[in-house]
Order: structure tokens, then sequence, then C-alpha cells
């Protein structure tokens, strides 16, 4: 069986009952430092402490639900807290695909509520965060008219707030960083959202196990409060083309669901340090199982990608483009590096018929030239002629054995649209496909359930470089500790174009990117993507075979995770193992710095050590790097100077 399994490291422990006085229910991380007090009057609410400092207070908890008959029904309002037995729980997970860790640690304390013969509430009390969800136990189905979440904090904190525009989104922002009362009052962000606690800890917001239910954002309110905020039930649709689909008319209602069910969790992560938000697994902790009985299929690994560089491939006897003699020519180099996958992004079916192929292409040429050469093949897709021709696609797929899918621009997470995401990972599934969502929200969990989810987008990443400034150091280094805390991110790193600020304007068919070539390399340590894209064109990979001698055994799955030092948006500095190697990985802000960290992670024994550091032009050339090899120990100390966006990558291998 190849399904995620969860093995329990000791006996879950019914450690108390929860007293209830007055009111009030306190419950506790199992190592003390996190708190959280409920409270039901007027309304089913919580405070939150951490360390002794209370960081969040009175943040309601509720669900207004409309039944059959047409009643509202307030469920968190008028309600007392019964008492409840506490139990500590202690098992670990083995993930089918490993971003951070081989074995996952799951400890917490929870407590289930039976607030009524409708009502539950669930709390999870880990170390590093807390979560809630309401359970319901209603007859037939009902319509969700609204849900009560508010994140009130206790101080003006700062925030990283991804800004968004309306629910129409593919949730690729920028963060505004300012006090969360300086926000203006209404705008509303996609999450996850972190909150910078001088001198505390760091907490996170966000959510998980979202099934059969819209997507959260977090809207200001001109104080020191978020609340949540959802996109409504799309009644009427308006197509644009072959991929936009906007919503024109919404119900009065978030979702039409079962009225016996479990809703998202709601989750706070509380990092006591930056290191700590870049190894958070909360949100895949709290995820239902994996639901796939054979995961054997499954395949991580890199994949070399057409679109950012515009098929640019160069001395060749062919016109390169979209036809099959470029593909073939990437097939080639996918092959010679042991790259496991190339991807034929848009313009290899006519819009809007994926039951075609353009006349330059040879479908089944590429196919079988492709298997031969042990290189599999992925497909670029809209959603939405996907949607319209669904089975007769997918039976295609299927016939033709083709390795995933990247499905396109889908660009919400209403109800309806969460509910396709979860049809084609179950679809695929059943035909042995992976899944890369592009134009997509944020990860929820539903990686967990379905594995062959091996990453997806929601992140501003490479590609805006093709049009736009806005990828700067601050804005990369800023990433892993916000958007990565979800989940895997397809940033699609790997640029051999490189430049500083100053030097770089975008140039959409022939794309470099801002920051250093050790920058690009050190983003495939630095950023989790199961399925790692290589954005460059093979033709200038070619021309670079020592950066491939650290690109083409760099994995994309890990045994474990070591963050060395870390500051949100300034610098990142991090270890990662994979057998019986090690894979280092650092970036900085705009900022030049030197780092300093010791190896002690490091097994006993000698490892021959090649390290990839900014050069010393860099600062002037960003495509100006050394390549150094020596021999170490744990007992070493690196100290490694970065340039302005600067980075350094290394691989690290056992000596027998």
């Amino acid at each position: 069986m190849g399904h995620l399994t969860r093995l329990a490291v000791g006996l879950t422990l019914l450690i108390s009952a929860v007293s209830v006085h007055a009111g009030t229910a306190e419950i506790k991380s199992p190592d003390g430092k996190l708190k959280v007090i409920f409270t039901d009057s007027p309304m089913l609410g919580y405070s939150l402490a951490y360390d002794g400092t209370v960081l969040m207070q009175n943040c309601p908890i509720g669900l207004t639900i409309r039944t059959a008959d047409g009643q509202l029904t307030e469920l968190g309002k008028n309600v007392v807290l019964p008492e409840s037995s506490q139990t500590l729980v202690d098992e670990t997970i083995t993930p089918v695909v490993p971003e951070k860790k081989r074995i996952i640690q799951d400890q917490y304390t929870t407590v289930t509520f039976p607030v009524n013969s409708s009502f539950s509430l669930i709390c999870r009390v880990y170390n590093d965060g807390f979560a809630y969800r309401i359970q319901t136990k209603l007859p037939g189905e009902v319509e969700v008219v609204a849900e009560q979440i508010a994140f009130a904090f206790s101080e003006d904190y700062p925030i990283f707030f991804p800004q968004e525009d309306s629910f129409y989104t593919h949730q690729e922002r920028s963060y505004i960083n300012k006090p969360l009362s300086q926000l203006t009052k209404g705008a509303f962000c996609s999450i996850p959202a972190v909150v910078d606690i001088p001198g505390g800890p760091k907490i996170a917001l966000t959510e998980s196990d979202v099934i059969d239910y819209p997507g959260c954002y977090l809207q200001a309110q001109g104080t020191t409060t978020l609340k949540a905020i959802f996109p409504n039930y799309p009644l009427e649709e308006r197509p644009q083309g072959d991929r936009d689909v906007r919503v024109v008319k919404r119900a009065d209602y978030l979702a039409k669901t079962s009225g016996t069910r479990l809703y998202p969790w709601r989750v706070v992560i509380v990092a006591p340090t930056d290191a700590d938000l870049v190894l958070n697994q909360t949100v895949y902790k709290l995820a239902s199982d994996c639901t796939l009985e054979d995961t054997s299929w499954i395949r991580p690994g890199k994949v070399a990608w057409d679109w950012w560089n515009a098929n640019n491939v160069y001395g060749v006897d062919f016109r390169a483009g979209v036809n099959t003699a470029t593909y073939k020519y990437f097939i080639d180099f996918a092959s010679q590096y042991g790259i496991e996958y190339i991807i034929l992004d848009e313009g290899w079916y006519p819009l809007g018929n994926l039951l075609k192929t353009v006349p330059d292409i040879d479908m089944p040429e590429l196919l079988r030239y492709a298997k031969q050469k042990n290189v599999g093949i992925i497909l670029w897709t809209t959603w939405k002629t996907l949607d319209e021709q669904f089975e007769p696609a997918m039976e295609l797929f299927s016939k033709w054995q083709v390795a995933g899918l990247k499905v396109d621009f889908m660009q919400r997470d209403d109800q309806k649209m969460v509910q396709y995401y979860e049809k084609v990972a179950a679809e695929a599934a059943k035909r042995h496909l992976l899944v890369d969502f592009h134009g997509a929200y944020k990860p929820d969990g539903l990686r967990r359930r379905y594995p062959n989810v091996i990453t997806r987008e929601g992140v501003q990443g490479n590609e805006h470089s093709k049009w736009s400034k806005n990828i700067t150091p601050s804005h990369t280094v800023t990433l892993p500790f916000i958007r990565m805390v979800a989940g895997p991110m397809d940033f699609t790193p790997g640029a051999m174009r490189n430049f500083q600020p100053d030097q770089f304007n975008p140039v959409f068919n022939r794309p470099g990117v801002i920051g250093t070539r050790c920058r690009q390399l050190a983003m495939y340590v630095i950023y989790e993507s199961p399925l790692q894209m290589l954005c460059d064109s093979p033709s200038n990979y070619l021309r670079e075979p020592e950066c491939m001698e650290f690109l083409k055994p760099v994995p994309t799955v890990w045994d474990d995770t070591r963050v060395m030092a870390a500051k949100i948006a300034k610098y990142l500095y991090m270890a990662r193992k994979k057998g019986n190697e090690w894979y280092l990985g650092g970036m900085t802000n705009e900022d030049k710095r030197t780092a300093v960290f010791d190896l002690s992670f490091l097994d006993e024994g000698t490892y021959a050590m090649t390290l990839f550091q900014d050069g010393i032009n860099a600062d002037r050339f960003a495509e100006d790097y050394r390549k150094i090899t020596k021999t170490v120990t744990k007992n070493d100390t690196l100290t490694i100077e970065l340039a302005s966006g600067g980075g350094f990558a290394a691989r690290l291998v056992k000596q027998q």
C-alpha cells in the first residue's frame, strides 16, 4: 500500500476533563506555552495567549445556516460550553510526497465540545499553532449563509497583507507590510497572511481541509481586527474566450451543502521564530488522510518548461517553436540530465479543443520518443476547455499515457470551483495523472487527500518577470515565510539571464530575472515544489554545464529540513537532506550580507561539498559566480558572502 499512513508513537491519552467555569474553558498546547481560552457568552469565541502574553482576544466563532424549511439558525449564539474530555495525541505521519520531512511529528491537545445535538466545536492546540472547525448534524441539505470569523489582535501589530482586488483572482500578490489599523478599511487579502509581533512570535492565518466550501479571505476593519469574508455561490457566469469565466451573479449564501458535515479548519499558526514559519506543516497535518489506495505511480521530479522561455532554442537546424522538432530537443535535454518530465504548455492544441493537436505537433511520435528516452510528458490545458470536454479529454490523456496535467486559469475559489479542483484531482488519480494547478488559489490540504496534486501556483512567481519588475529580492525572500506555509508553490525558478535591479527590464520573449545566478540555484533548495520547473531554455542550460552539475542531482522532495538563520523579507539560509546528501540554499534581499553558520546538522564523517556562491562582481554583473569544492565535516563553519539580491547553493555528498 502506498497511501499515507499515521503511525502512533505513543498511546492517545485522555489527559483530563476540561473544566468549564462561568462559561470559559482553557486548553493548552502539549508544552504549555500556547493557551486558548474559549468563552460562550454572548457568542462563542476564544482568546489566545502565548508564553503568558495575550495576542488575540474575543474572536467570534459562528455559522449561520438556512435549513430546508427556510429557517435561519445561528450556531454559536446563546450557547453553553459543556464539560468535555481533553486528549493528548502524539503520532507520526508518513507523507506520500515528503516536502520537508520524510516523517512528520504530529502532537497536539484536542477537545471536542458537543455544544448541542446539531453543533460541535473541534479544537486542536499544537506547540506551534491552534485550529478549530465546526461540525454540524442537521437533516438534509442546508445553505450556509455566513460564517463568523474574526481575528482580533490585542495590539496594533504589523502584518504582511497580500491584498486582492476582487474574488476573481489567481492569488499572485505582493505583500503590503504595515500596522493592522493602517490597512485601508474594507481592503481584503488572500491567505496566508502573517502578523509580525515585535519581540514575539509570528502569527500566520490560513485554513485547511477546505472541501465543498469556498475559500476564506481577510478584510481590514480599520482597527486591529481582521474579519473573514467569502465569495458567495455563483449563480450566473459569463465566459470570455477559452479560459476566463467571471461570476456576474451570486447567491445570498456561501455554500449549499450537506447538513451533516465537518467544516474547514480555521488555522492560527504561532511561530516563535521566523525559522519556525518556514518549517511549519500545520496545514498538511490538519488535512484529511490520503484517499488513494495505490500511490506507487506518483513520481516527483523536475520538468523542463517551454512557455517562459518562449521555446527559444538555438544552435539547431530546425525552426524553433511549438513543433515536434523543438519538443524532441526538450526531451533530449531532459534525458541527458535525468530530468523526469517536459511540459507542453499553451499552443499544443487549437485553443478550445483538447481533442486535436495543432498541425506542427505529431503527438504519437512525441509520446513514442519521450517513452524511449524515459521522459514523461505533462500537458497544459485551460480549466474551462477541460471542463467542457472532460470525459473524452481525460480518456484521451489516459490512452496517450501522459504523465500529468497543468490545469490553468481557474482564478476563483467559490464553492463551485473548489468542487472542480476535487473532481480534477480524483479523476486524474484514477488515470495515474499528476496535477499542477495554475491560475490557482493557495494550497489548503487537497494534496494530502490526493497526493497526485503535486504542486500548484497561487504565487507571484518568475513568470511575472516577463512583464514586470515585481519579482524583487525582497519579494522572493518573503515567499518562504508566508505563501510556502500553505504548501508547495510552483514559482518556476532556474533563470540563466540574471540582472541587478538597475539593469533589469522585462522582455516577454527573452526573459531574465532580478537577482544573481546563485539566487536562482538557491531556489531549488529553499522553494518547495515536488514538481519543480526549469524555466529557462534548454539551450541556455547547455551553455551552463557547471550550473547543471547542481541542477541535475538536486531533489524535489526531502527527508529532513533545517534552517540555520532566517528573517522574514530579509534573508534565509537552509539545509535539506535526501539520502546521504545535504543541500544548502541561501537568499538575501537587496542588502548584501555575510552568512556564517556551522554544519553541526551533518552526520559523522566527511562530505565533499560543491558550493556555488556570488562572484566578486555579482553586484554589477549578476551572472558572476564562484564554484568552490572542498571537504567538510559537522565541525566546520561556513562563511559565505552574498551580493545584493544574491544567494548561494551547495551540494554535500557523504564520503564512504
